[in-house]
């Protein structure tokens, strides 16, 4: 019997082969490599744009140190009534299979981020080749179509530009965040936590942004700029927040992870500059007499990066009064992003979360009515602690 059954097994072993096909295969030759998607809005239809990779200039560009004359990437635009429409208008002109698998930005224009996004992430949702870790940022003051039509000097493809400058900015300076598409698609199911978003714009002369001669000058006359934050509310735009305001954001969220502080002294503006090299939040949640109170902790650690007057860091009640205006400085950039904050009911904070978490039963109570009735009066108490840890190979400054 044993011996009967190997000509059985060897049979099985070679129906199994079979299973495996290339069914689904798609020749590289054959794709459409789409790096970052634009979505606007206009007279009630969708215009999307795809920033598509030549793949044959851009390893040209980086072998002749950007000799290449052709361009690294492809603008195409289609128009639709609805998203899926509009991608598939694209086969009229593109030859090739539109591709989003490597797609990781998604643009999007103020005026339909103002409209609502949901919509967007019904499609992305959908389609399977859609990264959910993709960068989603906003087009300040313009269409996502002009922010993608922007030819950039360093980085060939303008969409790595973007994504590069949100990595490198929020690491050093702590004014941008990168914002993922799983992070806003997780929002839309949390009544505690609203979304914010980076935004971009085009600084210098828009009309030759998308000109070859662009990148070929010391000083382009267009460049990709990172601005402020996009305040979100129920998936619609309704505030932006930015500079120490959008500093003050970051504190909050914990992600703050490089910073230059600057902090007056004695009368003069702008005297000291301290640089964070380590930062650390912590955000709970109390109940007192039904109502809500939130606690903000933030522990920071930093050096003496620059000073305009004269200051003696061998004195140790010297470095204590530095460190008390260093916190005072970081308390009010918390405070003032509060308070935009609350000005837009928005908790983009995520305190209603804090809240949820420490008090489920309560929580259900205020849940339908947090952004416009409890979080506009929430009391925040900010306390923040900051260290000198080095001042330098300097112990005293050049004025005297």
């Amino acid at each position: 019997m044993k011996i009967k059954r190997y000509p059985f097994l060897i049979f099985m072993l070679f129906i199994c082969t079979l299973l495996f096909g290339c069914w689904s295969k798609k020749e590289l030759r054959d794709l459409a490599l789409i790096i970052a998607v634009g979505i606007d809005k206009k007279d009630g239809k969708y215009i999307s744009t795809f920033q598509v990779v030549n793949p044959g200039n851009v390893a040209g560009a980086t072998q002749r140190g950007g000799g290449s004359t052709g361009l690294p990437v492809a603008l195409y635009t289609s128009t639709g009534d609805t998203l899926v429409e509009a991608s598939r208008k694209a086969s009229k002109q593109i030859s090739r299979i539109p591709y989003y698998a490597h797609t990781n930005l998604v643009v999007v224009g103020e005026e339909l981020a103002k409209e609502g996004i949901q919509q967007i992430f019904d499609v992305v949702e959908r389609n399977p080749q859609f990264r959910p870790t993709a960068n989603i940022v906003i087009a300040r003051k313009q269409t996502a179509k002009q922010l993608l039509s922007v030819l950039t000097p360093v980085d060939k493809i303008p969409a790595n530009q973007m994504i590069k400058t949100l990595e490198l900015t929020e690491m050093m300076w702590g004014e941008n965040v990168g914002t993922r598409l799983r992070e806003v698609i997780e929002s839309f199911s949390l009544a505690g936590k609203e979304v914010i978003m980076s935004s971009f714009h085009v600084d210098g002369n828009r009309k030759h942004s998308d000109d070859q001669e662009n990148v070929r000058t010391m000083e382009p006359t267009a460049r990709l700029r990172a601005s402020e934050l996009a305040i979100f509310k129920r998936g619609k735009l309704v505030g932006w927040i930015g500079k120490e305001d959008a500093r003050g954001v970051l504190w909050i969220l914990d992600k703050i992870k490089q910073t230059a502080v600057t902090v007056d002294w004695k009368g003069e503006k702008e005297a000291l500059s301290y640089k964070v090299v380590r930062a650390k939040t912590k955000v709970t949640a109390q109940l007192r007499n039904g109502k809500p109170i939130i606690f903000v902790t933030v522990a920071t650690e930093g050096d003496i990066g620059e000073t305009f007057v004269a200051i003696d860091f061998t004195d140790p009640k010297q470095i204590v009064a530095l460190e008390k205006v260093m916190q005072q400085e970081i308390k009010s950039e918390i405070e003032k992003a509060v308070h935009v904050a609350q000005k837009k009911k928005s908790d983009i904070f995520g305190f209603g979360e804090v809240v949820h978490r420490t008090y489920p039963k309560e929580w259900k109570k205020m849940k339908k009515m947090w952004n416009d009735k409890y979080f506009p009066k929430l009391d925040v108490q900010v306390k923040v602690e900051s260290f000198i840890r080095r001042t330098g190979l300097r112990t005293r400054s050049y004025i005297q």
